[in-house]
């Protein structure tokens, strides 16, 4: 009696491991159609400003002169705990552009740029902007958004739209210690 129990239960056991795989699976599947959704309204919904200042001019009219680009109203150094400059952010009413220090190669397969800085800070941050989206609580042109600007693997530049003042406290600091580890793993190699 307690063997057919036994057996019973070794079943129930391969039946639940077999149910937890498939949903496993399936929930694999369904972050790889999240990125991609997420990638299309990163697409969508950046512009480059040539593509804003062409819009809606008559094909006949003059092209106006591009617009003077202005200077950052603040630059923030980002120092090792060395003190050593690693990058300069260039802050612009709510953007950010992170431009690393001309002699430094930050790679963006060197950890934790990927799994820290990419998925557990920029990527929340737009999750949860993308809820507030949905709730209506915010416009989608208000929504938080990345450009990794790179030449290869090699960073050149992290621009981040509509950073809130909060955000920005955060985001420096998450920038910092990722950069500073990334430099940390470069040297040693």
């Amino acid at each position: 009696m307690e063997e057919v129990k036994l057996k019973k239960i070794a079943e129930l056991r391969e039946i639940l491991e077999e149910r937890i795989r498939n949903l496993e699976a399936e929930i694999e599947g369904l972050r790889i159609i999240l990125e991609f959704v997420n990638n299309i309204l990163l697409e969508k919904s950046f512009r480059r400003a040539d593509e804003i200042v062409l819009t809606g001019v008559p094909e006949a009219a003059p092209i106006a002169q591009p617009p003077v680009l202005k200077e950052p109203s603040r630059t923030i150094p980002l120092k090792s705990s060395t003190g050593e400059l690693l990058a300069n952010i260039y802050v612009e009413d709510r953007n950010l552009r992170i431009v690393p220090e001309p002699g430094k190669k930050f790679d963006v397969n060197t950890p934790p740029f990927e799994a820290f800085l990419i998925e557990k800070v920029l990527n929340k941050m737009r999750e949860i902007d993308q809820e507030a989206v949905r709730r209506g609580e915010l416009k989608p042109e208000e929504a938080i958004s990345y450009e990794i600007k790179r030449d290869g693997n090699i960073i050149k530049e992290i621009f981040i739209q509509n950073v809130t003042p909060q955000r920005e406290r955060e985001l420096r600091s998450a920038i910092r210690w990722t950069l500073e580890k990334m430099y940390e793993k470069t040297r040693v190699s």
